[in-house]
């Protein structure tokens, strides 16, 4: 079942000579539970896709639909609630908020929701990310594989359709960096979510199911990993 699909997606900045075209009628489809891995250099135009496909960025021309949906002809108010309910973002630098707990942290897209936590998914989030003992610390408090781990556990307590990762372990040591590695791929297998990485490291890339590799703002190869 395809989950994403982008249609000849431009993005543009500038004009005449300093028009840079970031990206340059880029396709490509997604099924759900899919993990794709979209590798580039930098300034490949890898993170704009991505924060394209989170509904961060407005493309300068094409479509993106998830689920079947036209993300690009919502309004401003539904795109909001599009980020919120349907993408869960994993960032290099995680982007905690500095005043809340752990619990707080990965449940605070809910409550912005005005939804009611699920418990008994939340514990279980916790106990998939080792967090148990840690829900009562601040980020200051933890490591920074700690502090990516309740990333992923905010990324997921939506149940997103997709959950998009740019540079993941970008800040992290190689050791946490493998955690992290091991935690997107089991909750891709264990709850089958569809999940889209950017990464320039080709290595990392390859725990992938699939690699997307974009250079000046084409995909110049799309592939299985076998």
């Amino acid at each position: 079942m395809e989950i994403l699909k982008v249609d000849d997606l431009c993005k543009r900045y500038g004009k005449g000579e300093t028009l840079v075209k970031a990206l340059d009628h880029v396709n490509f489809s997604v099924e759900k539970g899919e993990f794709v891995a979209i590798v580039g250099a930098s300034g490949s135009g890898k993170s704009t896709l991505l924060h394209i496909l989170g509904g961060v960025d407005r493309p300068t021309s094409g479509k993106v639909y998830v689920e079947g949906e036209d993300v690009y002809k919502l309004n401003e108010t539904n795109l909001a609630i599009f980020r919120r309910r349907q993408v869960g973002l994993i960032y290099q630098f995680y982007n905690l908020i500095p005043i809340l707990n752990v619990t707080e942290n990965m449940t605070l897209p809910i409550l912005l929701d005005n939804k009611k936590v699920d418990e008994n998914y939340l514990n279980e989030l916790l106990e998939t990310l080792g967090l148990q003992k840690r829900v009562s610390h601040l980020p200051n408090e933890l490591s920074g594989g700690q502090q990516q781990r309740v990333s992923i556990g905010r990324a997921l307590m939506n149940h997103p359709a997709l959950l998009l990762a740019d540079e993941p372990t970008g800040n992290l040591d190689s050791k946490a960096s493998k955690e992290i590695i091991e935690l997107l791929k089991l909750s891709n297998k264990k709850y089958k979510q569809t999940i889209i990485m950017i990464t320039h490291d080709y290595n990392l890339a390859l725990n992938a199911s699939r690699i997307i590799t974009i250079d000046d703002g084409r995909i110049i190869s799309d592939e299985k990993v076998k």
